[in-house]
């Protein structure tokens, strides 16, 4: 099955609202010369309303970089879905593996969150990711399956076809360092297996599944020549326009 390819940039706690605008504008450019795949961006919340309104003409996707799973309420410091959608975003990011580490989200709150979002019309993108001990003591696909199975608990395969999911390596993040394309590719396998398990193999073949970790436009080729490769969410590459525009036009 033909997955359309899916390049997202995740700005993080990084860009002023008037950067991210500007960076949106010259993204929206790029976009419109690839056709052919989805791009996404991440901006920071304070950002979200002026990049929407800059690039509501093109075909450029904006997402939130999480959300909660209550429409309103005493949750100082969150944002609700309801509060996205009525800005126009269809899009969050859910259990980056920032918030995982650095702010302790379990998959049981990261499960509210996909529910939150599935049940107020926003498409999430669930990340998941092992630590390099895990991988070094050969935890991968246990760790793996248990964030997949617990992040997607009561999800059903109706519901499954608004969701990606995005492999990321906690210890390729932000290090320099990146699973091979070989590595990268054995990955994204076992997760279309486990989707097969979990649902039936539609679902597991429709399913976009992205690889973030150090992404950069000297890796981006080799990687989404990767059959089970259906697209990257790319961290500090994605906040320049030269960098994430040749990640974008991948060849």
């Amino acid at each position: 099955m033909s997955r359309r390819p899916l390049i997202a940039g995740n700005w993080k706690m990084h860009l002023t609202v008037a950067e991210a605008v500007q960076l949106a504008k010259a993204l929206a450019e790029t976009a419109r010369n690839c056709p052919d795949r989805d791009v996404l961006i991440a901006p920071p919340f304070t950002a979200l309303a002026a990049v929407c309104t800059a690039v509501a003409k093109s075909t450029l996707l904006v997402a939130a970089q999480n959300v909660a799973w209550e429409v309103q309420g005493a949750f100082t410091g969150e944002i609700s879905p309801t509060m996205l959608t009525d800005l126009g975003i269809a899009w969050a990011i859910v259990g980056h593996s920032e918030r995982r580490q650095i702010f302790g989200e379990s998959s049981a709150m990261i499960n509210r969150r996909i529910h939150g979002a599935l049940g107020n019309a926003l498409h999430p993108i669930l990340c998941i990711g092992e630590t390099l001990a895990e991988r070094e003591s050969e935890q991968t696909f246990t760790v793996l399956q248990q964030q997949i199975q617990e992040g997607l608990d009561q999800v059903t395969a109706e519901q499954m076809r608004t969701i990606v999911l995005a492999y990321e390596p906690v210890w390729a993040i932000g290090t320099g360092k990146t699973a091979t394309k070989e590595q990268a590719q054995e990955v994204h396998a076992f997760i279309r297996g486990l989707l097969t398990a979990m649902y039936e193999k539609a679902v597991a073949d429709s399913t976009r599944i992205l690889y973030g970790g150090s992404v950069k436009p000297d890796n981006i080729d080799d990687l989404m020549q990767q059959a089970d490769i259906d697209g990257v969410l790319v961290g500090g590459a994605a906040l320049q326009v030269e960098s994430f525009s040749r990640i974008i036009c991948f060849q």
